[in-house]
Parts: C-alpha cells; sequence; structure tokens
C-alpha cells in the first residue's frame, strides 16, 4: 500500500510540474492548522500542572480555554487575510477563516480558582493547580 502512495506522490510532483497554474498554492502558504497542529507539553510536579500549546499567529482574544474538573479545552479562531496596498494590482486574494480546538484529559481534577494562562510569541502557558482532595481521611463516629 506504501508503494501506492509514494507513486501518487510521484504522479502529483509531475503534474504539478506539467501544468502548475492548476496548482497555485497560497500566497502566504499557511493552510488553516488542526487540531493535531496545536502541539501541546504536558509537565507535572506535585503541587499543579504546566501545559504549553504553541498557536502561532493567532492574537490571545481569539484563543480559549476552558476547564471542567480534569478536563482542559483549547480553542483558537484562525483569522488570516492577505492585504495590498492603494497602488497594488489585486491579482489574487485569499482569506481563511476557521476555528480549531483540541481537548485532553488530565490524571486529576484542576483548582479553577487558582488557574493562570499567558500568552507570549504564540506560546500559550497554562498553570494548573491541582485540586486538593476534600476528605482525605475521615473517621466516622459511631452512634
Amino acid at each position: 500500500m506504501n508503494a501506492l502512495t509514494n507513486r501518487s506522490f510521484l504522479l502529483n510532483d509531475f503534474f504539478r510540474d506539467l501544468a502548475p497554474a492548476f496548482y497555485v498554492r497560497p500566497l502566504h502558504g499557511d493552510p488553516l492548522r488542526s487540531a493535531a497542529q496545536i502541539k501541546v507539553d504536558v509537565k507535572e510536579n506535585k503541587d499543579a500542572y504546566t501545559v504549553h500549546a504553541e498557536i502561532p499567529g493567532v492574537p490571545k482574544e481569539d484563543i480559549h480555554v476552558s476547564l471542567d474538573g480534569n478536563m482542559v479545552t483549547l480553542e483558537a479562531e484562525v483569522k488570516q487575510q492577505d492585504s495590498t496596498g492603494d497602488n497594488d494590482t489585486v491579482l489574487r486574494s485569499e482569506r481563511y477563516f476557521g476555528a480549531v480546538s483540541r481537548s485532553f484529559q488530565l490524571p486529576q481534577d484542576i483548582d479553577q480558582t487558582q488557574a493562570k494562562a499567558k500568552f507570549d510569541n504564540g506560546v500559550l502557558m497554562l498553570t494548573l493547580p491541582k485540586k486538593l482532595a476534600a476528605n482525605v481521611a475521615q473517621k466516622l463516629h459511631i452512634e
């Protein structure tokens, strides 16, 4: 099956070279991100989880983080536009709009009141403190 896949890529390259006008790529070259393209690193220490998520090219106003128990959801609205100046002739104009999201579970519930988020240089950094167990060990009074 891999041989067929490789051959189809070779044929695509052949036809792209033969008739490049039919295979015009976006001018800015970045297609919409998929959920798998939000790269996430999760680290744990005794008190909290630390999450680093790469979401380049998206302003922080278009990024949303939801916490529900031990579930973390990252959502981003992707808006890409090509712009031209007043003296430019538009040969091609492209716009991309869409949304991408990614959810994952952590081993323990998160204390939502203490959670913090920071966005810098395309990297979202979350500090998610672990929720302390309400009643770790409780003795019952026998009547």
